[in-house]
């Protein structure tokens, strides 16, 4: 069969990270129908701004009004060093192992800039392809046709396009049913 799958991601969208894990759920059974998938982490805020959506101006107004906190701006350098040095896999810091070593953070510092213009290209990218929001999917058959779909609760059309036998979603009847 073949073909490719082209996930664009942003981390810090739940629906990203379902899609991502229903992907890599499925990665062997995806390899043995020779469908190659590729992550390409863009900035959904970017997307936003890119891209033609009519509400971005709500988008920006709840999501400061709801999600950042007041007190911590990780756009400057030293507030951002703090929050890496002091991370844990503890949500409240407790006595969590740390997640990174002073070499982590410095690397993670000295990398921001190239990541931040590859994750601009990547954006661009999908906005390229139609995107306005994350997950989206640039999948491409096996006769070289592509498509895009939008969404983690999209699987069933991706796989349809791709040629690819799947189980779909189904009712079953409770054991007692005489049907």
């Amino acid at each position: 069969m073949g073909g490719r799958i082209d996930c664009y991601l942003d981390i810090v969208s739940f629906y990203s990270y379902v899609g991502y894990a229903d992907l890599r759920q499925n990665m062997d059974k995806l390899a043995a129908h020779g469908v190659k998938v590729e992550f390409h982490p863009v900035f959904l805020g970017g997307i936003n701004n890119l891209s033609e959506s009519t509400f971005l101006a709500t988008f920006r107004f709840f999501f400061h009004k709801l999600w950042l906190p007041p007190h911590v701006n990780l756009a400057e350098d030293a507030n951002l060093i703090a929050a890496l040095s002091e991370a844990t896999d503890e949500l409240d810091g407790g006595s969590g192992k740390k997640l990174f070593t002073d070499e982590d953070v410095k690397r993670i510092m000295e990398g921001r800039e190239g990541m931040k213009e590859k994750v601009k290209m990547l954006t661009a990218e999908a906005v390229e392809k139609g995107a306005f929001g994350a997950p989206w999917l640039w999948v491409t058959n096996k006769d070289g046709k592509s498509e895009a779909f939008f969404g983690s609760d999209r699987f069933n059309h991706v796989y349809k396009f791709l040629g690819i036998p799947f189980q779909d979603v189904e009712i079953l009847l409770p054991p007692s049913s005489k049907l």
